[in-house]
């Protein structure tokens, strides 16, 4: 049942005046701004994607204000390996995620919400188990991974489905990556942020530092 608490109502105000704050200030960024940060999110993409060599992925189209780029789909499907998939979001009416194939920018179509998604096959909601890295929008994420949407639930559903070694990157503007942010038992929470000008940085899930492969030995951080 849902959680009508004192702490619970103030979680939910703080998540929403935070979004709030966050909108506004991707709003304000100007057109070359975004597409010079765009620029540096692909370059910094492309150079994870060529790393790790996934057979399989998720990403997802950026829309409006969203850093990446609407392109970014092309720039990542000319990173992967030979015979690689990128799987993109398809969203149900329930606002849960399915997966489609990227076969190309002419294979995308206008839905829900403002996104474009692939025209072809639905793989299921279960697809992105097998994707080793996973690739997700976000609003804000803290320095423990915690991730700040933009309130409809539908990427903490499909993170939960997600292995909990697989490399989970949130894509997100100079300035987006937090010391803290209110959280939700719901939350699902990433492995690793991308910014402009940071570049990867890799997170601390649970107290546990990570690597781009896994965790990361009791040496290390």
């Amino acid at each position: 049942m849902p959680d009508f608490s004192d702490e619970a109502e103030a979680l939910h105000a703080a998540k929403r005046e935070t979004r709030a704050a966050l909108l506004a200030r991707r709003r304000a960024l100007t057109a070359a701004h975004r597409a010079a940060a765009a620029t540096r999110v692909q370059a910094e993409l492309t150079a994870l994607v060529r790393r790790l060599r996934p057979a399989t992925m998720t990403g997802y189209v950026p829309v409006g204000s969203e850093p990446g780029g609407p392109d970014l789909p092309e720039v990542l499907r000319a990173a992967l390996p030979a015979g690689a998939e990128l799987l993109l979001p398809v969203l149900c009416d329930d606002l849960d995620l399915d997966w489609g194939p990227y076969a190309g920018p002419g294979t995308l179509v206008a839905a829900g919400r403002g996104m474009r998604e692939p025209d072809g096959p639905r793989r299921g909601r279960t697809a992105i188990v097998g994707a080793s890295l996973v690739v997700v929008p976000a609003l804000a994420v803290d320095r423990h991974g915690i991730r700040l949407g933009r309130g409809g639930g539908s990427y903490d559903r499909a993170l939960a489905r997600v292995p909990a070694a697989t490399m989970t990157v949130a894509l997100l503007h100079d300035g987006e990556l937090l010391p803290a942010l209110p959280a939700q038992p719901h939350d699902r929470p990433v492995r690793a942020a991308l910014t402009p000008s940071e570049g990867l940085r890799l997170l601390t899930l649970d107290g546990i530092p990570l690597t781009a492969s896994g965790p990361a030995d009791a040496a290390v951080g």
